[in-house]
């Protein structure tokens, strides 16, 4: 079947897990190992957020971190975001009550065919455990129950 999950080979990443998998001592980057081998898509946003997170936040050096995560960009699936993302993830934010910047990641990854898990840490995203919309479903997995 052309649409189902194990079609789909990548893993639509957020920013919580793509922080604790490329800082090495941060409380979660062994749950993050599944991400080893496997594909990755991101998009600017989670980009963006993950530089914020490691460097405001974790207070790692920023033009390592500007390093390590173009390194990784190098190695993932960048998916763009345009009018067609910023409407889906509007719509997203209205049927399910979400921040702005959650439901632009996640439509992202839904309007994407590559993509059929969203890996994240986010219990109010998890809760969800799979969104719909336009006839594509997008799984919500944390890095923990994938194994």
């Amino acid at each position: 079947m052309a649409n189902s999950r194990r079609d789909q080979e990548y893993l639509g990443i957020d920013s919580n897990v793509l922080l604790a998998f490329l800082v090495d001592d941060h409380p979660d980057h062994n749950k993050t190992r599944l991400l080893i081998g496997r594909r990755n898509a991101v998009n600017p946003t989670v980009i963006h957020e993950t530089y914020h997170a490691a460097v405001f936040k974790l207070k790692t050096d920023p033009k390592q971190t500007v390093r390590l995560l173009l390194d990784y960009l190098d190695l993932a699936l960048t998916l763009p975001i345009d009018k067609r993302t910023v409407r889906r993830g509007l719509r997203l934010a209205a049927r399910h009550r979400l921040g702005g910047r959650d439901a632009l990641i996640l439509a992202s990854y839904l309007l994407s065919s590559k993509v059929g898990t969203f890996v994240t840490f986010d219990r109010s995203l998890l809760a969800l455990g799979e969104v719909r919309i336009g006839g594509r479903e997008l799984a919500i997995a944390s890095p923990s129950t994938m194994g």
